[in-house]
């Protein structure tokens, strides 16, 4: 009897091995979520970014406003008879403004405590 109950307990044992530890076992399952939960963030993200990239083509074929934002900020570029007035401050703690006109003439450095004006 007691060889009965030995030889049942191993029978349940090795039909519980392929449920917890086989092929299709419940601790892949869960790996295999884990995985996907995962996977859904790093496409939210990939759409969030997709969604303003596909924002600013729009932007760039409709107007000109952006266009002309990307020049001004990434090109430092200014109109013609535009003024433009830079802050730049030093390591030092100085604070100097240089004036930039698009009229062909070099830009002109003011110190601390001066007007820098540049010509219409």
């Amino acid at each position: 009897m007691r060889g009965l109950g030995l030889l049942l307990a191993l029978l349940i044992l090795l039909l519980q091995y392929p449920l917890w530890l086989g092929k299709g076992s419940w601790l892949k399952v869960w790996d295999l979520e884990r995985q996907v939960e995962q996977q859904k963030t790093a496409n939210e993200a990939l759409a969030m970014r997709n969604a303003k990239l596909a924002a600013e083509v729009n932007d760039l074929k409709q107007g000109f406003d952006a266009i002309e934002e990307r020049a001004r900020f990434e090109l430092g570029m200014i109109k013609r008879n535009e003024v433009f007035f830079q802050v730049m401050e030093s390591p030092s703690g100085e604070t100097s403004v240089k004036a930039n006109t698009n009229n062909g003439e070099p830009a002109a450095t003011a110190q601390p405590g001066t007007k820098a004006e540049g010509r219409p």
